[in-house]
């Protein structure tokens, strides 16, 4: 092989402890929330900016409840902001592990693909007469094209 970007070997304990760690994952988070794409769209998006704003009006609306209207939940605001900070650093964790899986199955296919070919390319040259030809129009299969019917001439 001419091409080693990864040697990654997953045991089946591996990926046991991987999955019960999944599921303990979705056991303690399921408060969690699943959003369409017209739901994300349509929501009022917080961002860098806006993030001091809302920060600062959680404070002063927390001293002056009394300005709010009573179906305000003041404690549920301050829960949600509560709920972001502890959710960000997990989230900043996992992303980092999620890129990581990607980049890592990316870099597996890529070794799977060079292989593949280096060694197709080299069944082509060496297994002549192996009784292997069945098997090279198997894999050759991959990159036979069809050819575009040309139109016919218009009379």
């Amino acid at each position: 092989m001419t091409q080693n970007r990864i040697s990654l070997r997953l045991n089946d304990d591996d990926l046991a402890a991987v999955e019960g760690a999944i599921a303990t994952l979705e056991q303690h988070l399921t408060g969690l929330i699943g959003l369409t794409p017209d739901e994300r769209r349509e929501l009022t998006k917080m961002g860098d900016k806006s993030e001091a704003f809302c920060r600062q009006a959680v404070i002063t609306l927390g001293k002056h409840p009394d300005v709010l209207p009573r179906n305000f939940d003041v404690d549920e605001y301050r829960a949600d902001l509560a709920a972001l900070d502890a959710l960000r650093p997990l989230l900043a964790r996992l992303q980092r592990v999620y890129d990581r899986m990607i980049d890592s199955e990316m870099a597996l296919g890529s070794d799977l693909m060079v292989a593949s070919l280096e060694g197709y390319a080299h069944l082509k040259v060496a297994g002549r007469g192996d009784g292997l030809d069945t098997l090279k129009e198997a894999l050759g299969a991959r990159f036979n094209r069809k050819r575009r019917q040309e139109p016919e001439p218009a009379v």
